[in-house]
């Protein structure tokens, strides 16, 4: 039953920003949210670790947070990221069914934990085994085979594979924190699952993820999943842009990107002026809108264009019903609806939560969570999770082993910059 469930924990590893949650499912089947926390990011390079302590730092102080806001200890932890060598692979394999002339739960289970224990060549291990279709007696497809007549079975499988160099680096951190590495989920198909519904996969349907270090694509038809990608740059590529084009401050050129940015440079007004104010004497700095725009426009084409390759290669763009789904911090921004269609072709829409949880309803509006919260319903739907995954016992609270620990918890939205929202004026 799923009142019978323990709390289960995910961690959102982001480039900017690492979100923690840690929920059940309720006995109607709505996530009951427990603990929510938000901290920077540290050590993670392009959703990857590249510094063990730094990020080691910051996994300690949420697990802290999230064992004060639900008074239990946390022993494993369920971890969302994208990383640019991560890939889904095709893997077929078939065998005679063992039943008598039908396919057995047996059958399907074996077939499965081949995909599962498949021999990847340069270091990769398969962290997901998902399911694409089934042939019964070499004719015959079926959506589900337990109980079809046949004596073959043949299956085919998306595999997510992983780097083991990214595996090891995060078992490291999780080990200096004090847990034990659960589930290793895709972001792609974590914030899929919380922005994009069955409908929309059914027909055909394109998840981009427009974040910090990286732009994360999946692809989705007739409800499976097609084709993933990482982009190796997003949102920080293009606060360089405007740095280097701007010549101001990198904090300056973030919030200036947060706050007056927009993706196309038309439809800028070429009358509004943003001014940067001068530091340790050097003279006050005027930004037209309309440069503005035409920085950030650049290099989202480039992205887009990147992106629209990757769309070609999962070979569904003929036969798409639905469209784009943006999401991400970098889709913010006025008028980036607007240029994917005009770059792609295509329809597309914003991403907004599509996952209803039973507590803290409003909090979930932000899109910064949408990553977490898919991941949450991922780990909480997968079979067996009340039996094998234990991720949280009522236990006394173990020393994390990293001091001074942040005393607030933070559950807005980040303010990621010292610099005050005076040092912009518009004019």
């Amino acid at each position: 039953m799923a009142s019978k469930q323990e709390l289960s924990v995910v961690i959102d590893l982001g480039t900017s920003k690492m979100v923690a949650l840690a929920g059940k499912l309720t006995e109607l089947g709505k996530i009951d949210v427990k603990g929510l926390v938000q901290l920077p990011s540290k050590g993670i390079k392009r959703g990857v670790v590249f510094n063990i302590d730094e990020t080691a730092e910051v996994v300690s102080q949420l697990i802290a947070k999230l064992e004060e806001q639900t008074d239990e200890e946390v022993n494993v932890v369920n971890v969302a990221m994208a990383g640019a060598k991560m890939q889904t692979i095709n893997y077929k394999c078939s065998a005679l069914t063992s039943g008598e002339g039908f396919v057995t739960a047996s059958d399907v289970q074996r077939l499965t934990d081949e995909a599962q224990n498949v021999v990847l060549k340069q270091d990769y291990k398969v962290v997901k085994v998902i399911p694409t279709s089934y042939i019964i007696d070499d004719e015959n497809e079926v959506e589900k085979p337990v109980g079809t007549t046949g004596r073959k079975i043949e299956a085919s499988f998306k595999l997510v594979v992983v780097p083991l160099e990214y595996i090891n680096a995060l078992k490291l951190v999780l080990t200096k924190a004090g847990v034990e590495l659960g589930e290793l989920i895709h972001s792609s198909l974590a914030i899929s699952e919380a922005v994009a519904n069955s409908e929309e996969k059914e027909v055909g349907v394109i998840v981009v993820d427009l974040g910090a270090g990286t732009t994360n694509l999946a692809v989705y038809q007739e409800n499976v999943l097609k084709h993933t990608a990482v982009i190796p740059f997003a949102g920080q590529v293009i606060t360089n842009d405007i740095k280097e084009g701007c010549s101001i401050f990198l904090k300056k050129a973030e919030l200036l990107k947060v706050k007056y940015g927009q993706a196309m440079g038309d439809f800028a007004d070429d009358q509004k002026v943003v001014t940067i104010a001068g530091e340790n004497g050097w003279e006050p700095r005027d930004i037209s809108f309309k440069s503005l725009a035409y920085i950030i426009q650049a290099r989202l084409e480039e992205i887009i264009e990147i992106a629209n390759e990757q769309i070609h290669r999962s070979g569904i763009e003929e036969n798409l019903g639905s469209g784009i789904v943006i999401t991400g911090g970098t889709c913010n921004m006025d008028n980036i609806i607007s240029l994917v269609k005009f770059k792609t072709g295509m329809d597309a829409r914003k991403g907004h939560s599509l996952i209803y949880p039973a507590t803290r309803k409003e909090e979930f509006q932000n899109t910064e969570y949408l990553t977490a919260l898919g991941a949450l319903k991922m780990v909480l739907s997968s079979a067996g999770n009340t039996t094998t995954s234990t991720h949280v016992r009522k236990t006394k609270k173990k020393d994390r082993g990293f001091a001074p620990l942040i005393k607030d918890v933070v559950q807005g939205a980040l303010n990621l910059f010292d610099t005050d929202q005076s040092d912009l004026e518009l004019n």
